[in-house]
């Protein structure tokens, strides 16, 4: 099979500096805001995204190594298969995030509920449309029954 390359679009900051420090969804910190920095080469790309709410961001894990195929979530204390999980360590460690957009300014993107550490390559922007992205009859597998995740379902946002 052929390798495939992707090179960033952009930068995304955030005020997370260590893993630590981010939340596990970006659901979990609705006032963490950040500011996605599309290089300018691509701006002209940038057209029309004013009219959206809420875009779906594709970045890579920088601080990633290796990656793991059976791990413990953060919001779950079972190890579970990681194509099961949203961790970051993967056999292609790309990441996404729903986050809310405030406002742009030529090139950068004022966004909220950031879940990515900073200076996190940015390999695509995609809108979020509810027609397309929103499911009903969902099922969640074992999320749904995970002690963290209750906590944080149960926490006044």
């Amino acid at each position: 099979m052929e390798q495939i390359i992707y090179q960033p679009i952009g930068v995304i900051h955030t005020p997370f500096k260590e893993s630590a420090d981010a939340p596990a969804q970006g659901c979990f910190a609705r006032d963490a805001c950040g500011q996605v920095e599309l290089y300018q080469e691509y701006s002209e790309g940038l057209k029309d995204i004013t009219g959206f709410s809420h875009l779906v961001l594709l970045y890579h894990f920088h601080r990633a190594t290796g990656y793991e195929l059976v791990t413990k979530p953060i919001l779950d204390k079972e190890k579970r298969g990681v194509f099961a999980t949203r961790y970051f360590k993967r056999p292609n460690p790309i990441g996404f995030s729903i986050v809310k957009l405030f406002g742009v300014n030529g090139n950068r993107l004022d966004v909220g509920w950031v879940d990515m550490l900073d200076m996190t390559p940015l390999l695509d922007i995609k809108p979020y449309v509810s027609l397309f992205d929103a499911r009903q009859d969902v099922c969640d597998g074992w999320f749904e029954t995970a002690s963290e995740l209750i906590k944080y379902r149960n926490t006044p946002k």
